[in-house]
This record gives C-alpha cells, sequence and structure tokens, in this order.
C-alpha cells in the first residue's frame, strides 16, 4: 500500500473540506434536482404516461419550463451547509483514522478505512439532515407548479413553525442509513484508488490532478451504489405529507414495493452516476488544491 498522507490540522480540515464541498454543489447540483424529481414523481393514473419518462425527459422539461435557474432550484441550502459539513466529514474521516492507529505512522487496512469512513457519516447527518429536507421541497414544488416556499430560509421557518424542529430534522434516520455506510465506501474507494494510482515510491500527496479526478469521481460513484435505496426512500419520505408514513421508511419501503416494483428503489439511477463523477471528482480536487495552498501559506498551522 502506497504511502497515506498524514493527518492535517482541523482549522486546515474545515477551509478545504468546505472548499471541495462548494465545488462538488456547483458542478453536482443541476443533477440532484433532476435526481429528486424523478424520485419524488407522482404515480401516473392508468393509462396515462408519467410526468418524466427518464432522466433526459426530467432535464428537458426542466430547462425549457425553467431554464438554467430551475436546475439549481434548492441549491442555497446545500451551498450553506457544505462548508461545515465537509468539514466535519473530513475531520470525522481523520479522526476514525486517528482511532484505529496504534501510532501515528500506522498505515491502515482497508477495512479500517471503511470504518473510519463510516464515522464521518454519523458526524455530517446533523447538519445534512436538514438542509437535505429543504433541498428536497425546494427542488419538488417548481414541479407541481406549487409555490409554498419562497426560498430556503422560508422554508426553515414553515417547517419549524408548522412541527417544531422534528419537521427540520425529518428523515434523519433515513440520511443516517444513507450516509454511513456509503460514507465508509466513498473514502475506502478514494483512499484505495489513490494507492493503485501512485507509482512507486512516490507519496500519495503529489499524484496529478488527473489521477485526482478519476479517483474522486469513481469514489463518487461506488458511494452512490450504495446510496441510491435509501436515498430514494428519504426523498420520499422527507417530501411526503404529515402523517402519510406513520410507521417511518418502512411504510414508504412496502408502498414503493408494493406499486412500483423493486426496481423504483434504484429510480434516478441514471441522473445519479451522470453526476456522481464529476461533482465527486471536483470535491476531491477541491479539496486537494485548497489542502496544498493551505500548506503553502501556512505551513505551521
Amino acid at each position: 500500500m502506497a504511502e497515506q498522507p498524514q493527518p492535517v490540522s482541523p482549522v486546515k480540515n474545515f477551509f478545504a473540506g468546505g472548499f471541495g464541498g462548494v465545488c462538488l454543489v456547483f458542478v453536482g447540483h443541476p443533477l440532484d434536482t433532476i435526481k429528486v424529481r424523478l424520485q419524488t414523481q407522482p404515480r401516473p393514473q392508468p393509462g396515462q404516461p408519467p410526468l418524466y419518462s427518464g432522466t433526459f425527459d426530467c432535464f428537458r422539461k426542466t430547462l425549457s419550463g425553467e431554464g438554467v435557474r430551475g436546475l439549481y432550484r434548492g441549491m442555497a441550502a446545500p451551498i450553506v451547509g457544505v462548508t461545515p459539513m465537509f468539514a466535519v466529514c473530513f475531520f470525522g474521516f481523520g479522526l476514525g483514522k486517528r482511532l484505529q492507529q496504534k501510532k501515528p505512522d500506522d498505515v491502515l487496512t482497508y477495512p479500517q478505512l471503511f470504518a473510519a469512513g463510516m464515522l464521518s457519516g454519523v458526524f455530517t447527518t446533523a447538519i445534512m439532515a436538514p438542509g437535505e429536507r429543504i433541498k428536497c421541497l425546494l427542488q419538488i414544488q417548481a414541479a407541481t407548479g406549487e409555490t409554498k416556499y419562497s426560498g430556503s430560509l422560508d422554508c426553515a421557518k414553515q417547517l419549524y413553525r408548522e412541527a417544531g424542529i422534528r419537521g427540520v430534522y425529518k428523515g434523519t434516520v433515513l440520511t443516517l442509513m444513507r450516509d454511513v455506510p456509503a460514507s465508509g465506501m466513498y473514502f475506502m474507494t478514494y483512499e484505495w484508488l489513490k494507492n493503485i494510482l501512485t507509482p512507486e515510491g512516490k507519496s500519495v500527496s503529489d499524484l496529478s490532478a488527473p489521477r485526482i479526478l478519476f479517483a474522486g469521481g469513481l469514489a463518487g460513484i461506488f458511494n452512490w451504489a450504495v446510496a441510491i435505496p435509501p436515498d430514494v426512500l428519504k426523498s420520499r419520505f422527507q417530501t411526503a405529507p404529515p402523517g402519510k408514513y406513520p410507521n417511518g421508511f418502512r411504510d414508504v419501503l412496502r408502498e414503493l414495493i408494493r406499486e412500483e416494483g423493486v426496481a423504483s428503489l434504484y429510480k434516478g439511477f441514471t441522473a445519479v452516476m451522470i453526476r456522481a463523477f464529476p461533482a465527486n471528482a471536483a470535491c476531491f480536487l477541491g479539496f486537494e488544491v485548497a489542502m496544498k495552498f493551505l500548506n503553502w501559506i501556512v505551513p505551521g498551522l
């Protein structure tokens, strides 16, 4: 296994992780909007075609009906959340590695890296769950023609007014079910690919930008291969009217399997996979570039 990079300071993790997260949202949000609309579209009446026949049909209708702004609808919530969320994410991964090291220079196995990544998923849920709830509601309201929320802040205020903090954090368990195993796969795959792509005798910290992009992009695909089924359940649950699913995700799962079959758990698969590579490639490249910049301007921090 190639040499692993040394732990970095939490301050550098915060800024570099935040920058990587902003890169991810900006590149990936349009297809995230398509994914959510596909996952939450109403079941068509007998004899009627679905609202969207697929990823490209949804993209075309969104672009023609709402313009480019429609593809970036609801982006304020994830943008506001990405800096602390990715800071906590990368901090959680670093902490997970540190807790498993007997000595600072110990090289971890891939199962240990997976476990460290799972810890980062636990850390990020507190920030991710409300941001995801607001984002999904804003993304689907334009598709339904209803304008209940004027923006992210208004959506958060109304959710809190209607159901308190529980309304804002609706879907937290499903967010955990999605992010804990997916984050483990995410970081383990990225570290594995970086090690494979690092020439013999070289450090992973010297990896070229194209190789970082490739490793980050593939890590994103592996992440979403694990995350899609719980993400479909989460999107449906978070955008459902109050009281529709009294038993939580179990009711959502039963309804989806009964009415649309197992394939419904992979709704939005094409949009997710098209988005996953460039968005996560941008995230990891942004993180690595920001980290090198911080190490250059404040090497002792």
